[in-house]
């Protein structure tokens, strides 16, 4: 009797369980189903914030800031100064240095070339700064690395430029931007600083194409803060000298450039009267000196025509 008994309960126990069993799977299936969904509509917003982040790119390259299909892809996401391939460089390249901003406009305290004391080369200039003193991105371009190297740049910002250059700003106190934001000739990039090798506070500034390390004062006359010339030329045999070696040039003025400083250097001519057939960047390449400068340094617009007769300041 009590055997039977105890059965009758052990059903109506199973019984009684089956159903809540039931119910729970039903509502663990309806929770799975709702977890999906929000998973989904996660994913949704995600791409929709992708989405937006991208076409606000696309947008700050628009107005004259896109590059080259390429020219962020070759090496992008390397570590290294130099991602470039040697097979890849040319021979010689025209690159258009206008639209440009000094990073900095203190003093040259240390030239580019090599230094017996170190026995190293000096890839790049020195510029006289303080202490967390603005510096300044030289071209509009995207920042392709910060970075920190204690024996060496200390904190620096990488930036590639549409027109084929990287520019390197070293011995930062601090960075102001990240990997891949697009920046303005002119935008704040870091603040100056004395990290990494160094004996006091300045900026490590390096010009550097397909990475090859051009001395600065060939492209930036750091004296008078502006452009050599509207236009560089690099060249395998010539990156290194400290002058510009215009396209319009003939091979006989190339030799004496490479003999010579500058004409702006050492040129004694205050003026210059304007000839017919003459033009402002024929005066200014034919006086070591950019267009812009011309123009700024006679009071001129871009607009503005000069006439035969003309006296022009050049210095």
């Amino acid at each position: 009797m009590k055997i039977k008994k105890i059965n009758t309960i052990l059903c109506c126990a199973l019984l009684s369980v089956v159903p809540f069993a039931s119910t729970a799977q039903k509502k663990g299936a309806s929770h799975a189903a709702a977890h999906k969904q929000l998973l989904a509509n996660a994913a949704s917003s995600k791409d929709k914030i992708k989405l937006i982040e991208q076409n606000t790119f696309i947008d700050l390259l628009d107005n004259d800031l896109e590059p080259e299909l390429d020219i962020y892809t070759e090496g992008w996401n390397s570590k290294s100064v130099n991602p470039f391939n040697e097979k890849d460089v040319p021979e010689s390249q025209v690159i258009d240095v206008t639209g440009y901003r000094m990073p900095h406009n203190g003093p040259l305290t240390s030239p580019y070339g090599y230094r017996q004391r170190f026995r190293r080369m000096h890839k790049g200039v020195d510029i006289g700064i303080k202490m967390n003193d603005t510096i300044y991105a030289a071209f509009d371009g995207k920042v392709r690395l910060t970075a920190y190297e204690g024996r060496g740049y200390g904190n620096y910002v990488i930036v590639r430029h549409p027109n084929g250059l990287e520019t390197v700003y070293g011995h930062l106190n601090k960075h102001l931007v990240k990997p891949d934001q697009v920046v303005r000739a002119g935008d704040p990039i870091g603040l100056g600083g004395s990290t990494g090798r160094s004996t006091g506070p300045h900026l490590h500034f390096e010009t550097r194409f397909m990475g090859y390390a051009i001395n600065p004062s060939a492209i930036f006359d750091f004296a008078n803060h502006t452009t050599h010339t509207d236009q560089y030329t690099f060249s395998k045999t010539t990156y290194t000298k400290a002058r510009n070696f215009a396209p319009s040039k003939s091979k006989r003025e190339l030799a004496a450039d490479d003999v010579n400083t500058y004409k702006s250097g050492n040129s004694h001519i205050a003026s210059y009267t304007v000839k017919k057939g003459d033009t402002i960047n024929k005066i200014a390449r034919a006086h070591g000196m950019s267009a812009t400068s011309l123009r700024k340094l006679n009071g001129l617009e871009n607009t503005d025509a000069i006439k035969i007769g003309q006296e022009l300041k050049l210095r």
